[in-house]
């Protein structure tokens, strides 16, 4: 993704070569912040209010105060003014600010959509699983959009190696997470699965959107805690996130997953919820 534009806190739309960050800032110390991403239609952010809301959980789990919603939009319209790019990436990053400050700081960044999406949705992409952690420990952050996405990079990096694109994690029991950035679905005859939040995964905005729509298309959902086994079996499998959306899934550790026709279907859902 290319940035196209960046507007910071109490200062406004700022030049993206200007330094924005100081280097005691604690997100850059510690990894002590929270992050949404989203996408935008059309110049319309979707779902914005819930990105915000789930912002400000993340910022509590992590004791921040709750960034301004106003200021987050003030600044994401200027910023999106400024790119001028009708569709893109939103991204909000809240930190503590410098060191003993006691100022966090917003960062609002408009950024290029990430290429070759299209291209994967139309082929599929090759998931391998990896070793994930359940977090059901309260400091263990489950569902927190934390600026520490170390171990997430890393699990990409290592799908890659493998020769995949993506990965989804699962416990040493092999109950299905989620993956690194997305959520994971999987589908038998009209019964859609999902890992259900208790497990410490993200609640992904898309996911709820997805929730809400399958049955309109006479799907069922049914959350859980499922074993890898049953994705492996499964008639179709999928991944959901704001950017990317719904990413069919036609290849698991090296075995060949069906496509189907829901992946497909809830894709249109969600563009035409987005566009309006």
């Amino acid at each position: 993704m290319t940035l196209l534009a960046l507007a910071v806190s109490q200062r406004g739309v700022v030049d993206p070569d200007e330094p924005s960050v100081y280097a005691d800032d604690e997100g850059l110390l510690r990894g002590r912040g929270a992050f949404e991403t989203l996408r935008v239609y059309a110049g319309a952010p979707f779902r914005l209010d819930d990105h915000l809301q789930r912002l400000a959980e993340s910022a509590a789990r992590i004791d921040l105060p709750p960034p301004d919603a106003n200021e987050c939009r003030d600044l994401a319209a200027a910023a999106l003014e400024q790119a001028g790019a009708p569709d893109a990436v939103l991204r909000f990053y809240w930190t503590p600010g410098r060191e003993g400050a006691g100022r966090a700081t917003l960062l609002v960044l408009v950024s290029s959509l990430p290429p070759h999406l299209e291209e994967l949705r139309a082929r599929g992409i090759a998931l391998v699983s990896l070793l994930g952690v359940r977090a059901e420990a309260p400091w263990l952050l489950g569902g927190v959009k934390s600026t520490s996405y170390a171990v997430n990079m890393a699990a990409e990096a290592e799908a890659r190696r493998r020769g995949a694109d993506d990965a989804v994690f699962v416990t040493d029991e092999g109950v299905v997470l989620e993956g690194p950035v997305t959520n994971i679905w999987w589908r038998c005859g009209p019964t859609l699965f999902t890992p259900q939040l208790e497990l410490g995964i993200l609640a992904g905005v898309t996911r709820a959107v997805l929730m809400r729509e399958a049955p309109r298309l006479g799907y069922e959902v049914r959350e859980g805690g499922f074993p890898l086994a049953d994705l492996l079996s499964a008639e179709e499998s999928f991944t959901s996130s704001s950017v990317r959306e719904v990413l069919p899934v036609v290849e698991l550790d090296g075995r060949r997953l069906e496509r189907g026709r829901a992946a497909d279907r809830l894709q249109a859902t969600l563009r035409r919820a987005a566009l309006g």
